[in-house]
Parts: structure tokens; C-alpha cells; sequence
């Protein structure tokens, strides 16, 4: 282990940090232009939505009547739900809750830390986000599957005949999508923000005409609608609560996203652009469909979106949605390589192996093990489910649960670091609650029918990451509990071996105590070189670190110094960078004078485990599967030794 995580103490980055070149750029554009950016990136899950969200109130699991009220009662609860879970919860409120301009599960649970760690209930809230962020795997895994199916089987809507192709297309593009996140996403990236304001503005016109020729559908903005399909419809109507939600999908993203462009660009996108665009187009579904005779209504509810345009233009409106589903997939999985690097960073997950696409943004990787596991997942989700309509039952839960998640955080946020009075804070928690509450427990009515799949996804990524977590914390005691001071080792062994010239960095996850691949040294070589460095690296739990505090040393005697490299959860760790900022520990670092020692533990069983025994062989098997720290500090590959060690926890 050579690299560790702080805990919520005080330390020389907590005073601010800069974000890399992305965020610098960030504040230097102009807001505007960043809005535009943010349409590309930010909405393309929830800007698809349309495609299937209005349809399976009607067609799903539990189909209503296509009547007039129970249209305006449907578009009236996607109207509320879009204002008061996306408007209100994400955009306005929570979007204040940044972590040095990062947002997301894991920026807030860092953030939320710092100020009740301490407190006896800390713990609970750090596993809140440690599962909603478990439950955006599910996510990550349906939306590129239910978003481009649904896309794909718009060529139904053109041609039946062309039923047999849609699995195959489908398949096609999405191994494509997998396939091309090797090569990144700067060059294609340039076209998502065109791509999407075209299928943004389409799909707004295409509901404007709808809404022109039958204005009734605008009662709707009244929530008496809503509350009539309730006391129409009772169970029936809880249970639309679980369709009705699609369409507020991707709500977190808007917030995982903040960092990339700003809360105030990202508001702009949203009330400005996207939000207007959406609920014309769901507007316009609605209208259409009070429109038609019930034989033509019950043909178009298999595909309201796409009815929507004349015959002529549905085939160009599909291969446009399907480019746009194409964009929000690519979001989603570059989303999961983000989420997956923080967690890394942050000592949820073991190192693994990441690829830096981009010499100019810093957030612009590709994460391997991730990106093949996503497209397995993927393919195994469009040959199970088979269609759009399937995977939307499957869909919901994970969204729900990670929403609820937020909302419980929201919370705690209030209280605990805004300094709210529980009087004020709670009726506007409860609120959410009750609306968030009620969309998720719809949602565990479809467990089902596929609503299973992310609830297993989260469970399984929920023990990983709790297991590596618990597993590091054990390891750490353990070493610490035979580890040697450093001020004596020093002195015993200056005179115990033969000094070499240049320089020896070993690497240590504890600031304290020798590390076992310095005493290995010392016990098999006899030597010591003129220069030994103790370096530890340290992930804080703020997204960045500022250049000038990145480095700290002190100086211990006899040629021994102990250093540490701060960075943030969402910096890349470069140490022999950062040690390039270190010339004061002892001289500067010239890498063909300087080796690097790294430690590589064995684990064996432990007469008193102080985790279960499956757990323990969970954390065995990811512990020897983790990437080595050569790569993942970016260590010079001909500098570097590994040295054994054993540990029992």
C-alpha cells in the first residue's frame, strides 16, 4: 500500500484547492459558452427520456387508460416531478453543496464528513454515499442499454418488418461505444453540444406543434391533474409513480457533473435550454395522444415519441435519437470512470489500471476493468430483457434509491454543515422525502420484473467497496502495530550498513513507523543509500490540491527524510512530479540517481480476523488483482524494486 486517505482532520490542502486544467478553464470561459458545453455532456440521460418514459405509464407493467384524464394526469405528475426533484432538489439546492466545486455522492459524503465525523452517527452517513454511488453501477449499466434500444426500435415505428434487426443494431452500436472509450472522447466530444442542441430543438418543435393544434393539454401545469389521477385511480396511480420517474433520470448526473462546468453555466443549460425543451416534448406526447381516436391512440402509445413527426421524417428523427442516446451512454460510462476513479482515490476501491486520454484534461481517463465489465453487463442486459419496455421496469429502482440516498444526505448537509435549525430544515427533508420516498417505493413493486438486477449490482458493489475499505483500515493497524520509529531505526542503522550514492524512495501508506520494504532492504542488501526518502502519498478528502501545498518534509538525520505529496480525490497522483516541487528534502531529484522501493503484502490468516472470513477472502482476492502503485503513481518503470511482506488482519 503506498498510498493513504486522510480523514477529516485538519491538513494543508483543507484551506482550498484549484481544479486542473478542466476546471481552470472552467472559471476562464465564459458562461455561456460553458452552457453550451453542458448540453453536450450533462443532459444527454436525462434529455432522452422522452423516448420511453411518457410511453410506459401506459404500456408497462401496470397500463392505464388512454383517456383524457388520465394524459393530463401523467403529463401534470412529469411536469411536478421534473420541477420539484430536478429544478428544485438538484439544481437549486443541492448544487450549492459543493466540495471545492465538485458535486456528486462522494463529493458530498466528503464534504458532509468533515464537519460530523466525529459525531457518533458520521458513519451512517458515509455509508449512504458509499451505496448511492454502489447503485450508479446499475445505472451505468441500463441506461446505455435502455437508451439505445429504445432509440433502435424507433425503426419499428418506420418499418415492422425491421423487428428482427433491432437486437442486432442495438448490439452493434453499443460494442462500438464500448469499444471506441479507449481512444477518449476529446474529438467526439467536440460534436455533443451540436448533436444535442439539434435534438433538443427538434424534439421542442415537434411537441410545439402538438401543443399548437391542442392547447387543452396546458392544463396540465395545474397540479389538480396529479391529485385527480390519484383519487381516480388510487393503487394504479402509485404504482404510474414507478414509469413516471424515467423521466427524471440522470438528476444525479446533473449534480456528479458541477465540477466539469459550473453551478451557474449549469443552471443556465438547465432553465434556460433543456428543462423548456423537455416539457414541450412531453407536452406535446400528451397532446397528441387526447388527439387521437382510441385505435390510432392505442397504435401510438407503442411509440408516441416518434409518432409525433410525420412519416416522412421518423426515419431521420431515429438515426437523431440514436445518435443522441449514443452521447448520453457515452456520458453515463465516462460518468462510471469518474465515480470509479474517486472512489480510488478516496480508499473505496483498489488501484486499478488507468489510461489518460487527453494531454491537456486531466479528467479525461479510461478505466479498463471497468469499461469491459460495463459492456458484458450491457450485452447480458439487451439479450435478457429484449426490449426498451423490459429494461424500463429494471430502470427506475437504482435512480429511486440514489435520490432517496441524496435526500437523507440533504439533510444531514443542512443540519450538520449549512448549521440549519432542525425546525427549518426538516419540512422541506420531509417534503422530499415523501416525494422521493413514494417514487422509490413504487419502484420496489417492480422488483420483480427486472427491478432486481440494480439492487444486485449495488449489493455487490456495495460490499466491494465497504470490504477494500474495511480491509485497508486492518492492514494499516496491523503494520502500525510492529512498525518501528523512524528516529530509531535511523540511528541503528547508520552504522549497519554500507551507504551507496544516489537516492532510495520508499513508499509508505503511514506517515509513522519504518515501511517493511525499507527494513526488508536493510535485512537482505546491508546497504542504505545517501539519500533515503519515506514518502507517503495522501488523498484528501477535497477534490484538489493547491501546487503549493502539494508537497511536505521533514528532515529526521543521518540522510533519512520523511515527505509527503498531498492531492485531491480527483487529482492524478504523479509523484515523481510532485517531487520535482520537493528540491528542499535533501536536493532535487535527478530520476536516473533515484530508486523507488515499493512494499507488496501477502495476506495470511489471522487467529482473530477482524473481518469475517469471506470477507477477509474478498479482500485477499482484490488486494492481489489491484494495479501495481508503479503505474498508478506513474513511477519510472526501470527505477523501481518490489519487495514482499506478510500481514495478517
Amino acid at each position: 500500500m503506498s498510498a493513504s486517505t486522510t480523514g477529516s482532520g485538519s491538513d494543508p490542502a483543507s484551506a482550498g484547492g484549484t481544479p486542473p486544467a478542466r476546471g481552470t478553464a472552467a472559471h476562464q470561459a465564459s458562461t455561456a459558452t460553458l452552457a453550451v458545453g453542458a448540453v453536450g455532456i450533462v443532459f444527454g440521460d436525462i434529455g432522452t427520456s422522452p423516448l420511453y418514459a411518457f410511453r410506459e405509464t401506459f404500456v408497462g407493467p401496470n397500463p392505464l387508460a388512454l383517456d383524457a384524464a388520465h394524459v393530463l394526469g401523467v403529463v401534470s405528475l412529469i411536469f411536478w416531478s421534473m420541477t420539484l426533484i430536478v429544478a428544485i432538489q438538484y439544481v437549486s439546492i443541492l448544487m450549492r453543496a459543493d466540495n471545492k466545486g465538485q458535486g456528486g455522492s462522494l463529493a458530498l459524503v466528503a464534504l458532509i464528513s468533515r464537519s460530523i465525523s466525529k459525531s457518533k452517527y458520521g458513519w451512517l452517513a458515509i455509508l449512504l454515499g458509499v451505496f448511492a454511488t454502489s447503485l450508479f453501477y446499475g445505472d451505468s449499466m441500463i441506461t446505455p442499454a435502455i437508451s439505445v434500444l429504445s432509440a433502435v426500435e424507433g425503426l419499428t415505428v418506420v418499418d415492422e418488418g425491421l423487428q428482427d434487426f433491432v437486437i442486432p443494431i442495438a448490439l452493434g452500436l453499443l460494442v462500438g461505444l464500448f469499444l471506441l472509450q479507449r481512444r477518449g472522447t476529446a474529438k467526439v466530444g467536440a460534436l455533443f453540444a451540436p448533436v444535442m442542441i439539434v435534438y433538443f430543438t427538434v424534439i421542442a418543435l415537434l411537441g410545439s406543434w402538438q401543443i399548437l393544434q391542442h392547447p387543452q393539454v396546458l392544463w396540465a401545469l395545474s397540479p389538480h391533474h396529479a391529485i385527480n389521477f390519484f383519487i381516480l385511480d388510487g393503487w394504479l396511480a402509485f404504482l404510474a409513480l414507478g414509469s413516471v420517474v424515467l423521466a427524471v433520470t440522470g438528476s444525479e448526473a446533473l449534480y456528479s457533473d458541477m465540477g466539469h462546468f459550473g453551478r451557474g453555466p449549469m443552471r443556465l443549460s438547465w432553465f434556460g435550454f433543456v428543462m423548456p425543451c423537455l416539457l414541450l416534448n412531453y407536452f406535446g406526447q400528451g397532446a397528441m395522444m387526447i388527439s387521437l381516436p382510441a385505435e390510432a391512440a392505442a397504435e401510438a402509445i407503442q411509440s408516441p415519441f416518434f409518432f409525433l413527426a410525420s412519416e416522412q421524417w421518423r426515419l431521420p428523427l431515429v438515426f437523431l435519437a440514436t445518435v443522441a442516446t449514443f452521447i448520453a451512454s457515452q456520458a453515463v460510462i465516462s460518468g462510471a470512470f469518474s465515480i470509479t476513479h474517486q472512489a480510488m482515490q478516496l480508499g473505496y476501491i483498489p488501484r486499478l489500471s488507468v489510461r489518460h486520454t487527453s494531454e491537456s484534461e486531466a479528467g479525461q481517463i479510461y478505466i479498463p476493468a471497468v469499461n469491459w465489465a460495463l459492456m458484458i453487463a450491457v450485452i447480458i442486459l439487451v439479450l435478457t430483457f429484449q426490449n426498451s419496455s423490459n429494461l424500463a421496469s429494471a430502470y427506475g429502482i437504482a435512480v429511486t434509491g440514489a435520490v432517496t440516498i441524496d435526500t437523507l444526505l440533504m439533510g444531514v448537509l443542512f443540519v450538520g454543515v449549512w448549521k440549519w435549525k432542525w425546525w427549518v430544515a426538516a419540512p422541506i427533508v420531509i417534503l422530499f422525502l415523501i416525494v422521493d420516498g413514494a417514487y422509490f417505493a413504487a419502484n420496489l413493486t417492480k422488483i420483480g420484473d427486472g427491478g432486481w438486477f440494480p439492487l444486485i449490482v449495488g449489493l455487490i458493489a456495495f460490499t466491494l467497496l465497504t470490504t477494500w475499505a474495511r480491509g485497508r483500515k486492518l492492514m494499516r493497524e496491523r503494520m502500525g502495530e510492529v512498525a518501528l520509529p523512524i528516529e530509531i531505526f535511523a540511528k541503528s542503522a547508520q552504522n549497519s550498513a554500507t551507504r551507496v550514492p544516489g537516492t532510495a524512495i520508499f513508499m509508505a501508506s503511514s506517515t509513522a513507523g519504518v515501511p517493511s520494504a525499507l527494513l526488508h532492504n536493510i535485512k537482505h542488501n546491508k546497504v542504505l543509500h545517501e539519500r533515503v526518502v519515506i514518502l507517503t502519498v495522501e488523498i484528501q478528502d477535497v477534490p484538489y490540491v493547491d501546487a503549493e501545498k502539494r508537497c511536505e518534509f521533514t528532515e529526521i538525520g543521518s540522510g533519512f527524510y520523511r515527505a509527503v505529496l498531498h492531492y485531491g480525490f480527483m487529482d492524478e497522483p504523479n509523484v515523481p512530479e510532485g517531487l520535482k516541487s520537493m528540491s528542499r528534502c535533501g536536493g532535487s531529484f535527478d530520476m536516473m540517481e533515484t530508486s523507488f522501493f515499493l512494499s507488496r503484502q501477502t495476506l495470511l490468516p489471522s487467529e482473530k480476523p477482524g473481518m469475517p472470513i469471506w470477507r477477509e477472502k474478498i479482500f485477499a482476492w482484490m488486494l492481489r488483482n489491484s494495479a501495481s502503485a508503479m503505474q498508478f503513481f506513474r513511477l519510472p518503470t526501470n527505477r523501481v524494486v518490489e519487495l514482499g511482506s506478510q500481514v495478517r488482519i
